[in-house]
């Protein structure tokens, strides 16, 4: 009887279905890990102050909030050279981030729970992020406006907070003018210096010429004063006014608010407060660029390339393979050479994709874009415009890459339709070419998409190939802007990827790092569903449109 059961295949569907949920269960909870862990970061923790005494006898307050606990066994603990009192089994420690890192040197510290003599969560502790140093907590005292007090005590958390929204629409309109405006200036500036450049290699640079560019170069000139003097009179307005506050140990300490993002008092927040703080802190998170070596603000340039990124690839990559796989398909003798060629093609998908960085460092950037600025722009020479690392070389290397998943998909949509189906079309008077093109095309599109889906899933999450190709560090200035020709596909360009490698691995921050690794890890998640259940709509729209045929 077992035998037979055996036999059935019975059991080997049991185990194929108990491997996939197993594979579900694990997908799911490593999901729910990483958006716990990062999604948390961002709720507004009520702030803790301390009143410390060390094994030393040395008293302190510490103000700051807990980030994480441990139980250190108390075996272990002497070991370390911790004394345990009351002859506990465990020692309890808590992680406290305490900010003030211009002050004390690091964000922060361990403490033993055995030495809190006092602890309370008093309402008037405050917590400012800054631009620079990270967090401050502590308590506010006063506010200055031109070196003067103008608020104090109980009416300065009022006062704070709406200049602080007047600072930050200044500091916005400053960003706004210096990108933009300024941004434009420069641009048409090094645009001038090329278009001289060129005219000079050519013999061409005459005295009209001279006139012309200066001219261009004046109206410039006048421009860019009338943008400086507009952000001399922004910054001289945004340096006005200060705070002054006080550390956990009543150390005094002005920060002008130029310098101030926010500023919130956790511990009087009730809870919808918390989530209106929540959902502004998390926008931020998405819609700002980063700052303090990428351990604090946003990862706005970093979604915006990686989407950017997967767009070219797929534009690039779906052509090709589509006519790769009706040539193998629909045209090629079907002998010993064309499978060869599968066989490389299914070889190529498992080549480790560094090695795919290295062909397109080697080839691409080198050797393609080393030409392309040999011919066309010699008068940026030195200075490479498409012979080093770039968006367009980026998107070219991650199609290769993914070339052949969208090959071998879409010669099996193409292998699935009836031969009925060709022998038809062609009877009724049509050639081949428009055999393919009106009929066996349109009902292979859902394989096609099927191909394009799984390469944008593979494509979005490397880095490896991207850290040789194009993927840089920090890099506010995007592919797209407003300067013709409007998508600049020599610029280098931030990935979600490489920026949870560089935040996680090359942070000097790691402890204020990992709850960003942890954000950063789920919205590169999000963006890969999202491009894939965008695509995937398209080919369920394409497969309920072509069904009947396929009947």
């Amino acid at each position: 009887m077992i035998n037979g059961w055996f036999k059935s295949g019975s059991p080997w569907v049991w185990l194929s279905a108990a491997a996939v949920s197993i594979s579900l269960i694990l997908v799911l909870g490593l999901l729910v890990l990483i958006a716990v862990r990062g999604l948390g970061h961002f709720w507004p923790a009520d702030i803790a102050e301390y009143h410390y005494k060390d094994q030393a006898g040395v008293s302190s307050v510490i103000v700051g909030e807990v980030v994480d606990s441990s139980l250190m066994p108390a075996s272990q603990a002497k070991e370390a050279g911790y004394q345990i009192l009351n002859d506990a089994e465990y020692m309890e420690q808590r992680l406290i981030k305490t900010g003030n890192r211009d002050i004390t040197g690091s964000d922060f510290r361990w403490i033993q729970a055995q030495h809190i003599q006092q602890q309370s969560y008093p309402e008037d502790l405050i917590v400012i992020e800054r631009r620079e140093w990270g967090n401050f907590y502590g308590r506010l005292l006063s506010v200055k406006e031109n070196g003067q007090i103008i608020a104090e005590g109980g009416k300065a958390y009022e006062v704070v907070q709406e200049r602080i929204e007047q600072a930050l629409a200044m500091h916005d309109e400053i960003e706004q003018l210096q990108k933009h405006e300024v941004g434009a200036i420069n641009y048409s500036l090094e645009r001038l210096r090329l278009k001289q450049r060129s005219l000079e290699l050519k013999d061409q640079w005459n005295d009209i010429a001279k006139k012309q560019f200066a001219a261009q170069k004046t109206e410039h000139k006048k421009s860019y004063q009338v943008l400086q003097q507009q952000l001399a009179g922004l910054y001289q307005k945004i340096r006005t006014d200060s705070l002054v506050a006080s550390d956990a140990n009543d150390q005094t300490i002005e920060i002008p608010l130029e310098k101030v993002v926010r500023l919130i008092r956790p511990n009087e927040m009730n809870v919808a407060h918390k989530l209106l703080e929540y959902i502004v802190k998390f926008y931020s998170f998405i819609a700002d660029d980063p700052r303090e070596a990428n351990t604090e603000g946003g990862i706005f340039p970093a979604i915006f390339g990686t989407v950017m990124m997967v767009m070219l690839m797929a534009v690039i990559v779906t052509p090709f393979g589509v006519i790769a796989a009706i040539y193998l398909r629909e045209y090629a003798p079907q002998g010993f050479v064309t499978r060869m060629i599968r066989i490389a093609v299914n070889n190529l998908a498992g080549v480790p994709s560094i090695v795919y960085g290295i062909f397109g460092l080697g080839f691409f950037v080198y050797i393609l874009g080393g030409n392309i600025d040999q011919l066309f722009y010699p008068e940026a020479s030195p200075a490479p415009v498409f012979g080093t690392p770039g968006l367009m070389w980026a998107s070219l290397t991650l199609a290769l890459l993914t070339l052949p998943v969208v090959i071998v998909s879409t010669e099996e949509g193409l292998s699935r339709i009836p031969k009925s189906i060709r022998e038809g079309s062609l009877a009724l008077g049509a050639t081949k070419a428009e055999t393919l093109w009106r009929t066996v095309l349109p009902m292979a599109s859902p394989a096609m998409m099927t191909g394009l889906i799984l390469a944008v899933a593979r494509a979005a999450g490397e880095v490896a190939p991207l850290m040789l190709v194009g993927v840089v560090k920090l890099a506010p200035t995007l592919p797209l802007d407003g300067n013709f020709p409007f998508l600049h596909l020599d610029r280098k360009f931030m990935h979600l990827g490489f920026h949870i490698y560089d935040v996680g691995f090359q942070s000097p921050n790691v402890e204020a790092a990992r709850p960003l690794v942890y954000a950063t890890s789920l919205l590169l998640v999000m963006v890969i569903i999202g491009l894939n259940m965008f695509a995937i709509s398209i080919r369920n729209h394409l497969r309920e449109k072509y069904r009947a045929l396929e009947g």
